[in-house]
């Protein structure tokens, strides 16, 4: 990583776009680095103790955008940010500099605001941030990017500002929206499951503080899994390891059943029954769960 005199050097100026929690952390770690930081929000009143502490308030987006060579970006979907960018006198700023869109939305919505910004001379680079605002200008930061590879070379010192792990996906500008969107669908999954499983434990009696060492217990073992299965869904090779579908069906079922008896929607899992039953009318009951990633692209 580089220094903060280095990384000032490279980028000497930088402009946030959005300061809602993540994007008051981004200004925060440019500022910490002493990077000068131009900040606007399209709801006045948010940048008082960024001001403070340095950074200049713009007093329109298109003046923001001019302070900088580069723009970062972090607004809650791209509604929102393409909302700004694509102001007419914001655009016409933009030519010729970077944005780098840290904002949360699907790929094809970064695959269409590229399209427009390479028709108005506009640099373009698309990103994730998968970690939370604490982590923001520390070691445990993650970053995720995708677009011209020479842009993102070009402006890598400023985004090591930032702190953590920065990595480059690829050209395809969609890239980084796509793993984004795949690693919350892991995440909010996860979650309502733990959320249903917390009901259904309530339920029996049971509080959340004594399922939590159990529950951890359950977490710890799916890294070994998320490898295993990684290989049999990129080969085809869908291996029951000692727990086919069919089973797997079965222990879906008791929890249905478990849950419905105590008056808790079981949505969630009867969906994953489904999925797994879909399979296996489709006739692979013999084989490990992760057959169904490749049955639910199936369109017959």
């Amino acid at each position: 990583m580089s220094t903060p005199s280095e990384q000032s050097a490279v980028t000497p100026t930088v402009t946030v776009i959005g300061l809602g929690p993540m994007g008051r952390s981004l200004a925060g770690a440019f500022l910490d680095a002493g990077v000068r930081t131009t900040v606007w929000n399209r709801t006045p009143g948010k940048d008082g103790d960024l001001v403070e502490r340095g950074a200049i308030a713009a007093a329109s987006p298109e003046k923001a955008v001019a302070a900088s060579p580069l723009t970062v970006v972090c607004l809650v979907n791209y509604d929102a940010s393409d909302a700004v960018l694509r102001r007419d006198a914001v655009a016409a700023a933009l030519k010729g500099r970077t944005v780098v869109n840290l904002t949360a939305d699907t790929p094809e919505r970064a695959r269409d605001t590229a399209e427009w910004a390479s028709g108005h001379g506009v640099r373009y680079l698309d990103g994730a941030i998968m970690t939370p605002t604490t982590t923001i200008g520390t070691p445990e930061a993650v970053f995720i990017h995708s677009g011209p590879e020479a842009l993102y070379r070009e402006h890598r010192a400023a985004l090591d500002v930032l702190g953590g792990t920065h990595t480059f996906l690829g050209e395809e500008i969609g890239r980084a929206a796509a793993y984004d969107v795949v690693l919350l669908d892991i995440f909010w999954t996860s979650m309502a499951g733990y959320a249903h499983a917390l009901a259904v434990a309530r339920a029996e009696g049971i509080t959340a503080r004594e399922l939590a060492p159990f529950a951890r217990g359950i977490g710890s073992i799916l890294p070994a899994i998320i490898e295993q299965t990684a290989e049999e869904v990129d080969t085809g090779a869908f291996t029951e390891q000692g727990n086919p579908i069919t089973s797997a069906v079965s222990s879906m079922t008791h929890v249905v059943h478990t849950s419905e008896a105590h008056g808790i929607d079981a949505g969630v899992m009867r969906a994953a029954e489904g999925m797994a039953r879909r399979a296996i009318g489709l006739g692979h009951g013999a084989d490990g769960f992760m057959r169904v990633a490749e049955t639910l692209g199936r369109t017959a």
